[in-house]
């Protein structure tokens, strides 16, 4: 019989299948396309999760398109493949991850104050039993909320979320209940140069699931070059670590390029 990925190691997953925030943070900002603008963003992610001997490399491949509806509202669809090679017999999978749509909306913006907030409201679409058996996502239509402040500094801008989700199972024998995960992170960036942005983003997530408790804490350390204003490339180094015992450490790199075009 096949093992599953332990819920762990699928937390981490089940976040990075979500769709893009501002590359390469996990915390997003409130900055949109415009009406009529478009972008689209691509990234390969690659995580190595360390849980009492056993080793879980998973390697993602993510798309997302971003059309601006008005100056204040975007909407977009981003999609995702993933590839699973694991210590623990049975664990290594491949395929797609939750499909997801969403939008942000920047409902306020202050031009004294230098202060925006924006919502972002997200579905993540269901995929088949036997990918979610295999720990590439959830099989039941998901879904998440998160509340994003950005505030331009001297040095450049911070950036600040709280989220909240839900994560739903076809699979009540291995998953029997839901889970709701939550985060808070906030991501100072750093103005280097006109073309040279440095990021740190801290977090902490927690995952409530049938009375059990996970929490995740995170830190990233990312640059963002931008050879002109329509195309970003970034890279990003995550450390995260949760508080089961024991407990998992998950070493990540992403890279990603985004471009922006009318």
């Amino acid at each position: 019989m096949k093992q599953h990925v332990p819920i762990s190691f699928a937390v981490g997953l089940l976040l990075a299948s979500a769709a893009f925030a501002f590359q390469p943070l996990i915390t997003d900002d409130t900055g949109t396309q415009g009406s009529g603008g478009n972008q689209l963003e691509f990234s390969v992610n690659e995580d190595r999760a360390s849980l009492a001997g056993d080793t879980t490399k998973t390697r993602t491949l993510q798309g997302a398109y971003t059309r601006g509806v008005s100056d204040t509202l975007d909407a977009y669809f981003a999609a995702s493949l993933v590839r699973i090679r694991s210590t623990i017999p049975g664990a290594d999978a491949d395929g797609s991850g939750n499909p997801a749509l969403g939008v942000k909306w920047r409902f306020f913006e202050s031009e004294e104050s230098q202060t925006s907030f924006a919502l972002k409201p997200e579905v993540r679409l269901p995929i088949s039993s036997a990918k979610e058996t295999a720990g590439l996502g959830t099989g039941r239509t998901s879904y998440g909320l998160t509340l994003i402040l950005s505030q331009e500094v001297p040095f450049g801008a911070v950036h600040a979320n709280l989220a909240t989700g839900r994560n739903r199972f076809s699979d009540k024998v291995a998953n029997p209940d839901d889970a709701t995960t939550t985060r808070a992170s906030i991501a100072p960036v750093w103005d280097v140069s006109e073309k040279w942005k440095l990021a740190l983003d801290v977090g902490r997530e927690t995952e409530v699931s049938g009375g059990n408790k996970t929490r995740s804490d995170f830190a990233e350390i990312g640059t963002i070059f931008s050879p002109n204003k329509d195309i970003d490339v970034a890279l990003g180094i995550i450390r995260r670590s949760d508080s089961v015992n024991p407990s998992t450490t998950t070493n990540s790199v992403t890279a990603g390029v985004t471009w922006r075009f009318k």
